[in-house]
């Protein structure tokens, strides 16, 4: 690559304003979505899900919205015509304007976050990269999906560090903030070095109140050294694109989640962000190219790289998805977030109460708002989660079982359903009776 080129490039991604207004001119942007705030028959009308069913899973791989895809064809078509050209005057500059995008929506400065391919990529790469030593302790929940399980024992084998896991709840029904804190509290020890929990529980629908968690390891790193201080790591996934929440004000230092979920981002993208204080305590566990490559070459300082940068992973990735990923953010600013949060808690509320209120069904979710989200967790007497998930298939409605041990049955509304459909969802679970 040659020197003037990498300087122009690098100096576009950390936001040179002439060299970015440039590239925003030379462009093919893909058109603004037609959808209002809080237009949900509007947004419903931007995918391309067959009218045959009832999707109450969309939750597990988003349908890709018009905006979305047409940016994705129109980054497709460029690269298929001209690989290398499209490639080297938009690559760098891409991929600084999905980490702004990714803050807009977010929260903190996009200097803060690393692109990544999926939440259990985030994961590994935040829990491969933290710095611990033998005798320091990995605590986590009983509560965590199978990423954040292999990705704690994975960096515990190879460092020497021990796992222990804490049940914040034994009924997530009535689960309530004071128990998680609690026993939270009691499970720190002199050798915690990371808290690892999950936001909302894909096992049981709990959302758990992660800024009173936060305060309880605020509390526990008052005495400590920096070199002791507990790492406090979320896995946000499903909450992301649900809950107004700006990520800074939760408390942690790190933040995971795949952005092809509730976000409706493209497929095979997510992002990472990091405070200042965990970036400063992890190491980049794949080589980044763009910026990060400067030093390497000896054109660029260290530390006049973001150090989020470091950790989006190099090599070439399928960046007509991953360049696509800000129409996922717009369209949901289009939208509101506080709508966006207000609609999926409404419809999660019209489930919850329904499925209250039917003796062979019994409710895991939380009834309340404040420690539940967009997943419901339920059983129906004397059929297991699977046969459910069958049987009202057949009659046109997609739900899933949640993928563990102890499994349940499960929905998922979004904002891609409206009232009707989950009338329809409750009839049917009424019918197994």
């Amino acid at each position: 690559m040659r020197r003037r080129e990498f300087l122009e490039n690098a100096s576009l991604a950390l936001g040179a304003t002439a060299l970015a207004a440039q590239a925003q001119a030379t462009e093919p942007a893909a058109a603004a979505a037609p959808v209002a705030a809080a237009d949900w028959r509007g947004l419903r009308a931007q995918f391309s899900l067959t009218p045959d069913y009832v999707h109450l899973a969309t939750f597990l791989l988003a349908s890709h919205p018009a905006p979305v895809a047409r940016a994705i064809e129109t980054h497709r078509r460029a690269l298929d015509a001209n690989p290398a050209d499209y490639y080297h005057s938009h690559g760098i500059a891409m991929e600084g304007d999905c980490a702004r995008a990714a803050a807009d929506y977010m929260g903190g400065r996009w200097q803060q976050v690393a692109l990544t391919d999926s939440t259990t990529m985030g994961l590994a790469m935040v829990y491969s990269g933290l710095r611990v030593q033998a005798g320091d302790e990995l605590l986590q929940t009983v509560h965590d999906h199978y990423s954040t399980d292999m990705s704690l024992q994975h960096k515990a084998a190879r460092s020497g560090a021990t796992v222990r896991r804490v049940a914040l709840y034994d009924e997530p029904a009535t689960v309530s903030v004071e128990q998680c804190q609690a026993r939270l509290k009691s499970a720190i020890t002199a050798r915690t070095r990371v808290v690892a929990v999950t936001w909302v529980h894909s096992s049981t629908g709990v959302k758990l109140p992660v800024q009173a968690l936060a305060q309880v390891v605020e509390e526990a790193n008052r005495d400590r050294d920096e070199s002791a201080r507990i790492l406090f790591c979320v896995d946000g996934v499903h909450g992301f694109g649900i809950e107004d929440q700006d990520v800074t004000q939760l408390g942690c230092d790190f933040f995971i989640a795949g952005t092809h979920k509730w976000i409706f981002g493209p497929r095979g993208t997510g992002m990472i962000w990091g405070s200042d204080a965990g970036w400063a305590r992890c190491e980049p566990v794949i080589p980044a190219f763009g910026a990060a490559y400067g030093p390497w070459l000896g054109l660029l300082k260290p530390e006049h790289v973001p150090r989020g940068m470091y950790f989006t992973p190099g090599g070439f990735h399928s960046f007509e998805h991953r360049w696509a990923l800000p129409e996922a953010f717009r369209l949901h600013l289009q939208l509101g977030k506080a709508n966006v949060q207000a609609r999926i808690h409404a419809l999660n509320t019209q489930t919850k109460e329904g499925l209250a209120a039917m003796p062979h069904v019994t409710l895991h979710t939380p009834a309340d708002s404040a420690l539940s989200s967009g997943l419901v967790c339920f059983d129906v007497a004397g059929m297991k989660p699977q046969q459910v998930v069958e049987r009202l298939h057949a009659k046109g409605i997609i739900m899933s079982a949640t993928p563990y041990r102890q499994s349940h049955a499960r929905f998922a509304p979004s904002l891609l359903n409206d009232e009707a459909e989950i009338d329809r969802a409750l009839a049917q679970i009424r019918a197994l009776a």
